[in-house]
């Protein structure tokens, strides 16, 4: 672009210079130039103005389409770095996906473990419930009436004995505390609506009250 304006701006100049000289010339000898003299140097300034036309079109042209982008070579430094920055754009494109599916992978993990984990909570609240229920519809079969400890004997409790036709010497009978189990007793004699019995192990620290319920032991 620079040259081609050095170019042009020296023609321009050339042709001023010659317009001017022959002006010049043509001031000087205008009353001894011959006819034919006259004619030359009129078609020299005739093909200067053409020309001077002909340069202030052409520089108007090139104003106005501005300069020409000039795409650098394939193996430019320009080049290099475009390709390096898309590739790590790619890389990072990558990446991001990556991490997007283990997340959700992680996600979905987390939610078949809170499932898996609700569901065994939710069977062992039903199991509980059922066991519940069935401990609070078991039949009355007694009630205890004194709890006593005896260091030659041990402890034993008092029943007050309200379905015989249930209670044998060696029945087992749990007792029941509202809608739970506190152990069981087994019964050692039997005399008239009362009885006595004796707690099994694995009874626990809570011990029998007046009024602890006896019922046949639930099959869970």
């Amino acid at each position: 672009m620079d040259t081609m304006k050095l170019l042009l701006g020296t023609i321009i100049a050339l042709l001023l210079a010659a317009l001017v000289g022959s002006w010049l010339e043509m001031e000087r000898g205008a009353k001894n130039a011959s006819p034919e003299d006259k004619q030359r140097l009129g078609k020299q300034l005739e093909a200067i103005e053409l020309q001077l036309k002909r340069d202030a079109m052409e520089r108007q042209l090139l104003q106005q389409s501005g300069p020409l982008a000039v795409a650098p070579p394939p193996d430019s430094a320009e080049n290099t770095a475009l390709k390096a920055q898309v590739e790590e754009n790619r890389r990072q494109l990558a990446q991001l996906a990556e991490e997007k599916a283990k997340a959700e992978r992680d996600a979905k993990l987390n939610d078949n473990e809170n499932l898996l984990l609700s569901g065994r909570a939710a069977q062992e609240q039903n199991t509980l419930m059922r066991e519940a229920r069935l401990v609070s519809q078991a039949l009355l079969i007694g009630k205890i009436t004194q709890f006593a400890e005896d260091a030659q004997v041990g402890s034993f409790v008092t029943i007050q004995v309200l379905m015989p036709e249930q209670v044998q010497q060696d029945t087992i009978l749990a007792i029941r505390r509202k809608t739970g189990i506190l152990g069981q007793i087994k019964i050692t004699s039997i005399e008239g609506g009362e009885a006595i019995g004796n707690p099994l192990p694995g009874f626990g620290t809570i011990q029998p009250e007046p009024g602890d319920e006896l019922i046949l032991p639930p099959r869970f």
